[in-house]
């Protein structure tokens, strides 16, 4: 090789190398910290943060594509283009040359591992969450190395939006295989193909990645990423004035205006496409009557909470539907209706006589859980409900038989009714296939989902999502409070959008710091 060609060639590669030594690391700090990084099984708040940047899937939402991180475009991920074949089958290919954190190259084996009956489908899966999302799947067909079909039972209106979407992360078959015979059961930290991959954890004080610089978007813009678990709100704020965190979570609104005085860090805001919501357990006693579970409803005033703890700035639904179901979203319906009397009446009605209700909540896992829990017990005793308050941090430890009202929220996974309502409280989601707090009286409602799963005609499927809304109400097995502000601290040197979704996007085209040098 010339001698010239040669040095030139030892110049780029000291560049490179440069470069990549003066990323920063970033350290985030976070209310509570997930268990697993398993992206199927960690489909909470806590976990979708970390996991967005660790995993893939063959399709991309891109958030950046409309303003404030909102967008819904599809885009290719991991796979370079896809196509309709016929109702059942759509037909994947994928990028050549993508390789996962352990080195081995992305196969199609891996994404039809990913949806199997093993992993993520089948009656015996260890992620039951899964049917979730794609209940409708039939089975997906290694085509050859690189291309991949997807068959579902019936035709489904949504598919591409579901391989967009929340438990779609693309897994390495070998990897995950060979981590869950070791551990006798669910890989806690597999392998993905994103930007960042798994380097560290200490339980209930930090997760950290490194920078995964064959990654196929380009090289990471951190050297590493922390998350460091902080539970309370005032020492996250401290961390983040004091340099110790570039990014902190869960700022509420009231603490905006004090770090918004610093010179060297701000606040980044979203209204989330996530709902605050209330579970109630129709098997209890003192609620088995649904005209109590409406009276619950009834005396909560939402714009009074989203008034008195997010400064007006969080927003009340018009129920369980949002404007990003475009055809499906119905602007005429009355919503969430505030009617202290009509409760009172309701309560009469079904002889309510004064029962204890309990309503727990843990003390720091959504923001402002504890003073809206406060203000709620106030609005229900106002019409003459019993309900005391236990705040606990071992909320998910409760018996499910011994739970009466607890608190949760809704993310909205795609835009559609099927991507929020269904997948939260049909027959796969939480509501029943955690807590089972209202199987008992889900019969129509999953009836009526599972037609809608598989209806493709608008007309038909705005129908049925009406109908599907009008059940829920009427069984009142919980209700929203409010999609609420999610309000970062930032350093203002950091160039990062927030998305109206919990994941917290690291990749290169959304990441950059222009304090390194």
């Amino acid at each position: 090789m010339p001698r010239v060609i040669a040095a030139g060639l030892a110049a780029l590669a000291l560049t490179g190398t440069a470069a990549a030594q003066d990323r920063p690391d970033i350290v985030v700090g976070v209310a509570d910290l997930p268990p697993t990084l398993e992206p199927a099984k960690e489909l909470s708040n806590v976990g979708t943060r970390i996991t967005y940047s660790v995993f893939d899937t063959l399709i991309r939402r891109d958030f950046l594509s409309a303003e404030g991180g909102s967008g819904s475009r599809l885009m290719p991920g991991l796979a370079e283009s896809w196509t309709r074949v016929d109702d059942l089958t759509l037909e994947v290919k994928l990028r050549e040359g993508v390789t996962f954190h352990n080195g081995e190259p992305l196969t199609a084996e891996d994404v039809a591992f990913t949806f199997s009956p093993e992993r993520l489908v089948g009656e015996d899966t260890q992620l039951p969450r899964g049917r979730a999302y794609f209940a409708v799947l039939d089975h997906v067909e290694v085509v050859d190395p690189l291309t991949v079909r997807f068959v579902t039972k019936a035709p489904d209106p949504l598919l591409e939006q579901r391989l967009a979407s929340w438990a779609s992360w693309i897994v390495n078959k070998k990897d995950w295989q060979e981590k869950a015979e070791a551990n006798g059961g669910l890989p806690r930290y597999p392998v993905g193909t994103g930007p960042f991959k798994f380097d560290e954890a200490k339980t209930d004080q930090y997760i950290r990645l490194t920078a995964f610089d064959d990654y196929y978007g380009g090289q990471p813009t951190a050297e590493t990423v922390t998350f460091r678990e902080v539970p309370e709100q005032a020492a996250r704020i401290a961390g983040l004035v004091s340099g110790e965190f570039d990014i902190v979570t869960n700022v509420a609104p009231d603490q905006i205006a004090q770090i918004d005085g610093y010179d060297d860090v701000e606040t980044r805001s979203v209204v989330l496409a996530n709902s605050h919501v209330l579970v109630y357990n129709v098997d209890q006693p003192v609620l088995s009557d649904k005209r109590v579970r409406q009276a619950l409803n009834l005396a909560i005033d939402r714009q009074l909470l989203v008034d008195a703890l997010w400064d007006g700035k969080a927003v009340v639904p018009l129920s369980h539907q949002y404007p990003s179901y475009g055809d499906m979203y119905d602007a005429t319906r009355e919503g969430l209706v505030y009617d202290p009397e009509h409760a009172r009446a309701l309560l009469d009605e079904a002889g309510y006589n004064g029962e204890e209700i309990v309503y727990s909540t843990h003390p720091t896992y959504y923001l402002n859980a504890v003073p809206a829990a406060q203000v709620l017990v106030e609005m229900w005793k106002a019409v003459g409900l019993n309900v005391t308050l236990n705040v606990t941090e071992g909320l998910d430890d409760i018996p499910n038989d011994d739970l009466q009202i607890r608190n949760w929220s809704n993310s909205t996974r795609y835009p559609d009714p099927l991507g929020a309502l269904w997948i939260a409280w049909g027959p796969y989601g939480g509501a029943q296939g955690n807590w089972h707090a209202w199987d008992s009286v889900a019969g129509e409602f999953n009836e009526v989902g599972r037609k809608l799963e598989t209806t493709v005609d608008l007309p038909e499927r705005q129908k049925l999502g009406k109908q599907l809304l009008d059940i829920w109400e009427d069984e009142a097995p919980g209700t929203i409070l409010y999609q609420p502000l999610e309000t970062y601290g930032v350093r203002t040197s950091l160039k990062w959008q927030p998305y109206t979704f919990y994941y917290m996007d690291l990749r290169p085209d959304n990441l950059k710091d222009e304090a390194a040098r």
